[in-house]
Parts: C-alpha cells; structure tokens; sequence
C-alpha cells in the first residue's frame, strides 16, 4: 500500500494550525498537488473570472474578457476602480470594443472601451454609488466585441456596503 503523509506542523509559537492528509494512492497525490499549484496560482495572478471564449472557435485564435471575482465592495458614496482584462489567444490580433452596463443603483465609467490589438490589454473602469444607494449586489456586465468573429460576454457582482 502506498501512503505519503504531509503534515503542515505550527509554527514554534504555536499560532498555525496542524493539519494531516493521508493520501493512499500516487493518483490522489497528485491530484492534491494540482490543487495546490492551482491556489497558488491563483493567488498569485489575482483573482479574476473569465468569460467564454470569444473571436474564433480555432485554438489560439480568440479571445476572453477577465473580470474581478473578489474584494468587489464598495461604500456608500463611494467611487472605485476596477482593471477588467483581456486574454488574448497567441493568434488572436484584434481589436475588442467593450460594452460596459452596471444595474439600475450603481454607475459605471467608461461604458465603452476599445483595447487596440497593440496595446496592453488591460483597462480601467470606475464604479461610483450614489450616497443614498441601497446596500446590496449589483451587477456589471461586460461584453467583448472583436471586429471580426464572436463576442462574448461576462459579469461580475459589486456589493455596496454602509460607510
């Protein structure tokens, strides 16, 4: 039977907690090990959501529009920025107009975007509520328009929060 133990032990001080995984098969090894690497990963990249392939069907060849999936608060009265993302495909030379629309309660600035095929791929928006908004989600939707090819859309969730 094969059987690794990995055991994250505290710290001297005794603040860290004590976890022990006991994985039987060299299958489940790795499996917990790619999901390690993924949180890593993510992590390290931020945390972004992306949308489904947009441009062309063919590997490479499209596009996705990557928005925030965490620390999307905002106060009352406040007014934040958010950086919406495109991932481009190695082949995918175009540009992408971005539709921008926030639900009735918040504001959004720009509503239209064009990132050039030269430029870095990464924009800014501005999300303001109103000082009397009501505290809640909201949502933002974002929509990727290449010249040529298929558009795709995503969304991502703001929450307004008292100050």
């Amino acid at each position: 039977m094969n059987c690794a133990v990995i055991e994250l032990t505290p710290d001297p001080e005794g603040l860290g907690l004590k976890r022990i995984f006991t994985l039987r098969k060299e299958k489940k090894m790795k499996t917990a090990i790619a999901i390690v690497m993924m949180l890593v990963l993510t992590t390290v990249w931020g945390c972004q959501s992306s949308s489904p392939q947009g441009g062309s069907v063919l590997t490479d060849e499209g596009f996705k529009v990557a928005v925030p999936t965490f620390a999307t608060e905002i106060k009352q009265g406040e007014t934040k920025n958010f950086t919406i993302s495109l991932e481009r495909g190695k082949y995918f030379k175009q540009d992408v107009k971005l539709q921008i629309e926030a639900t009735k309660g918040i504001s959004v600035e720009p509503t239209s975007v064009i990132i050039k095929a030269s430029e870095i791929p990464d924009t800014q928006i501005r999300i303001a509520a109103a000082q009397n908004a009501a505290i809640g989600e909201y949502s933002v939707s974002v929509k990727g328009i290449p010249k040529t090819g298929q558009s795709t859309s995503t969304a991502f969730t703001v929450k307004v929060v008292s100050p």
